[in-house]
């Protein structure tokens, strides 16, 4: 069957640097890798109604927003198939079978749904759908047999929740599903990029991210604005690096020439670091070298951009071909899920001619 991957992100918003560096940059260089047989990139617009089924224009808007992002940022079509969860049928389906694999003690332990449900106050009354989401979300990774799901530490427990829907399927029905491994950011720093006001999470609803698509003054502005030491106070002061979200920035993005062309004074991070910390060293001084990092890293992106907007419907045709090629290979694991359930009933042959014999011995 070879090596596959499924991966995707949520249409309720253009996409910032946690997505970046959390999963998508490393998407493309997986894509561009020649490892992988398929890859198959997911725009989630079900799952973004499960908590804004009363905005779902919202919704609708930002599918051209996530293309557009994912596109700017490399993911090639004739490499990777990009798609919309919702147009394809088969996964609604499957998640049907896979609910009754599921307790409803085992959804409310999943840390990520109890953090979520949280952070959305939905604690009095959770939508059936948003609570139901991880296997929903086992659905759309086994629809494609994914052996690959390159996601950030904060969705460990969802992986999880699908490693043991896939046991428990194969384990009742037979081996029908494939098993997926969690592909984690391979730098620390990447992990969980926190928000620019040092918010443990960059999120749109906090309004702390940096957005891929930004224009170079609005980026400018987010960094010199950027949560660093509060007791930082005079340019002679020691400084903390722990927490601080300038240098947790620096340690996600920057790199050993970028020393080199921005800050000659320096021959690498670590150097920076110790400076800071020992005294003598501005945040503006560091916040500027953070900006040009950014700013290197995200023009080449804001310009790909700046071409694909030219073309919208060829976009919406490039979704359209890649929810067909979804179809097709969600369709295959469903009739192979059907049949191991023994739901099958019309394909079935031998169940027919079995009935027909005992039937016309009475």
């Amino acid at each position: 069957m070879g090596k596959i991957i499924l991966t995707g992100d949520r249409p309720t918003g253009k996409l910032h640097l946690g997505h970046y560096v959390g999963s998508l940059k490393r998407r493309v260089e997986l894509q561009n890798s020649g490892e992988y047989d398929k890859i198959f990139i997911m725009i989630a617009d079900a799952q973004a109604l499960t908590d804004n089924a009363d905005n779902p224009e919202k919704v609708r808007q930002n599918i051209i927003e996530v293309a557009l992002d994912y596109m700017s940022c490399g993911l090639d079509p004739a490499k990777s198939t990009l798609f919309i969860q919702s147009q394809v049928p088969q996964l609604y389906e499957l998640t049907a079978y896979y609910m009754n694999l599921v307790t409803v003690s085992r959804l409310q332990r999943n840390p990520t749904v109890k953090s979520e449900i949280q952070m959305r106050n939905f604690e009095a009354s959770i939508p059936v759908g948003f609570f139901t989401y991880p296997i929903s979300q086992a659905s759309d990774i086994t629809a494609f047999q994914a052996t690959t799901v390159p996601v950030g530490e904060d969705q460990m427990p969802m992986l999880e929740q699908t490693r043991e829907i896939v046991h428990k399927f194969n384990s009742v029905y037979g081996e029908t599903l494939t098993m997926p491994n969690i592909l984690l950011p391979d730098n620390q720093a990447c992990m969980r990029l926190p928000g620019t006001d040092g918010k443990a999470k960059m999120s749109k609803s906090l309004g702390n991210c940096i957005y891929l698509s930004d224009e170079p003054e609005e980026v400018r502005k987010k960094i010199m604005s950027m949560y660093t030491d509060p007791n930082h106070i005079r340019v002679q002061d020691p400084g903390s690096i722990e927490g601080n979200t300038v240098f947790q920035y620096l340690d996600a993005f920057s790199r050993p020439e970028h020393f080199e062309r921005y800050l000659p004074d320096y021959a690498n991070l670590d150097e920076l670091k110790a400076h800071y910390q020992r005294g003598g060293l501005g945040d503006v001084k560091v916040k500027k070298f953070l900006n040009n990092v950014l700013q290197e890293e995200l023009e080449p992106i804001r310009a790909r951009r700046k071409e694909l907007q030219k073309d919208i419907p060829a976009i919406y045709d490039i979704l359209n071909k890649g929810c067909e090629t979804a179809r097709e290979a969600a369709a295959k694991t469903l009739h192979d899920v059907r049949a191991a359930m023994k739901i099958n009933y019309f394909e079935d042959a031998a169940l027919i001619a079995e009935q027909a014999e005992k039937y016309g011995k009475e």
